[in-house]
């Protein structure tokens, strides 16, 4: 189940940055704009990142994949609720050392199992 659950997520992730980069470009007003423009472009790449790394299945891997879900989630989700809503941006450096350190996983699983 999680073969196709990831993928899906991640590919869902990709269409709302999407929908999200258009709002920052069309409707939002500065710092509004910048904030979820940024939050776009991390999603939408890290959901690609997703994707492609949802055939591995080693243990590090799906660590991995884990560890940039959360990131996304958190980074993400914190610019764009802060460019929607008013809200903190508290959250976003979590979510980027996530997206780090998942980054860091992906690097040692394709060196472990190329």
């Amino acid at each position: 189940m999680i073969a196709r659950l990831l993928p899906a997520l991640a590919s869902a992730i990709c269409a709302i940055s999407v929908a999200l980069g258009a709002y920052a470009s069309h409707v939002a007003a500065a710092p509004a704009k910048e904030r979820l423009a940024v939050a776009a472009l991390f999603a939408f790449a890290h959901g690609l990142a997703l994707i492609m790394l949802a055939p591995r299945a080693a243990w590090l891997a799906r660590a991995c994949q884990g560890f940039l879900l959360a990131g996304i989630c958190l980074f993400s989700g914190s610019l764009a609720a802060a460019g929607l809503f008013g809200t903190s941006t508290a959250a976003a450096p979590l979510g980027g050392t996530l997206i780090i350190f998942g980054w860091l996983l992906a690097a040692a699983d394709y060196w472990r199992n190329p």
